[in-house]
């Protein structure tokens, strides 16, 4: 019984690694390189990466209204398959509207794995009462972000570009026969177990009333706008900076690195602090990291912005979804829902923005301080919560009573 939760926890790691390390944010180290050989703007950098933050959302809502619990398995299986497939895609197209579909489509399948592999996931270690794995599991974002990026500088030395996304696409492949050996959905998973267990964390927390989610989901949405346009852009501003000697993919392998401990830490100081508190502080820290290229650019200033950012972005996500799972045990999957639709078009927005931004001004510090005054001002929305850290939560007493 100890060794099968470990394999399925390897498994939803791996799975991370592909859809969101490679299939979703490999882009960003790449970007400089596509630029170079096919010399398009920022303005179309910036569709690209919407492009894909649009599939990611319409992946996001289909996952959450199809009726995927029984096919669970297959259906990852499949979005496997496909995540493999746009990848290698991406290598293999010259075309700006093929990659715009391309980009689109991986986006969906990135969603359906992450929505998928974390319903199989947190279901077993629940059942197994290793609930205290999860933050774990989602350092499977980390490591894919840290683990792709060492091979992007060889495959580009060796192939190019193309032979970039055709060599990760091939790493995924790899990757995703383990996948398919440990991570299978069990139908006869224990509810009740799972149920309780699921209710004995939430009693044991405190979270702010109803009646202030807005305020959470707006905030959260900010934070989509706003993190993504360094989520997207980093690395190019390494490698446009002159100052910055070294391989500009180092930079993207600073943000995997800050990002593999990052849920924990973060799941852990909001235990501690409270989870309102632990959002504005990490929304704050992020948006210092954000905006810090602007007025102080140099080597050490660009890693220091990636390592705040790496171990803020997965960080906020866990503790957003966390505590909005808090706020209404019962109707937590809606919720969840709310926020990520929100999350998902802030993301869309953001790229094409800061794009047209780039385009105008030919300086990514217009684009960085606005993105970092977003992400600020969402931080600043959450302050009026922070009381409700200390204070019982109505829904959660009543589950106790009960």
């Amino acid at each position: 019984m100890n060794k099968r939760p470990l394999l399925f926890l390897f498994g939803g790691i791996l799975s991370l690694m592909i859809a969101m390390g490679i299939g979703r944010f490999a882009y960003t180290p790449i970007l400089p390189l596509m630029q170079h050989a096919l010399s398009f703007t920022d303005v179309f950098a910036g569709y690209l990466a919407s492009s894909n933050y649009a599939g990611y959302f319409v992946g996001a809502f289909l996952a959450g209204i199809l009726p995927l619990k029984k096919h669970k398995t297959f259906y990852l299986r499949v979005s496997l398959i496909v995540s493999i497939f746009t990848t290698a895609m991406m290598g293999l197209s010259h075309s700006y509207i093929l990659m715009l579909i391309v980009r689109f489509t991986s986006g969906v399948a990135s969603a359906f794995i992450f929505v998928l592999a974390s319903s199989i996931v947190l279901d077993k270690l629940a059942v197994s009462g290793k609930t205290n794995w999860s933050g774990f599991f989602y350092s499977g974002v980390g490591f894919g972000i840290f683990f792709s990026t060492i091979f992007i500088p060889i495959f580009n030395h060796l192939f190019m570009w193309e032979g970039v996304w055709i060599g990760l696409a091939i790493i995924s492949a790899i990757l995703t026969i383990f996948v398919w050996l440990w991570l299978k959905d069990t139908p006869n998973t224990i509810i009740k177990k799972d149920e309780q267990i699921v209710s004995t964390q939430t009693v044991s927390t405190q979270a702010p009333p109803l009646k202030w989610l807005p305020w959470l989901i707006f905030a959260y949405g900010l934070e989509g706008l706003g993190y993504i346009v360094t989520g997207t852009f980093i690395v190019s501003i390494a490698e446009k900076t002159s100052i910055f000697s070294v391989d500009p993919a180092v930079v993207w392998m600073v943000v995997g690195l800050g990002a593999i401990p990052s849920c924990i830490i973060w799941s852990n100081l909001a235990k501690k602090w409270g989870f309102v508190k632990s959002l504005v502080i990490s929304m704050m820290l992020q948006s210092i990291g954000i905006a810090l290229p602007v007025f102080w650019l140099t080597p050490s200033s660009l890693i220091i912005s990636a390592l705040l950012f790496g171990a803020t972005f997965m960080g906020i996500t866990t503790v957003a979804t966390t505590l909005a799972r808090q706020m209404s045990p019962s109707n937590s999957s809606r919720i969840i829902g709310y926020l990520t639709a929100v999350f998902a078009a802030g993301q869309m927005i953001g790229p094409a923005i800061a794009g047209i931004l780039l385009s105008y001004t030919e300086s990514f510090n217009t684009a960085l301080i606005g993105a970092a005054s977003v992400v600020l001002t969402g931080s600043l929305l959450l302050v009026s919560g922070i009381r409700f850290d200390r204070m019982p939560n109505i829904e959660t007493s009543h589950i106790k009573s009960t």
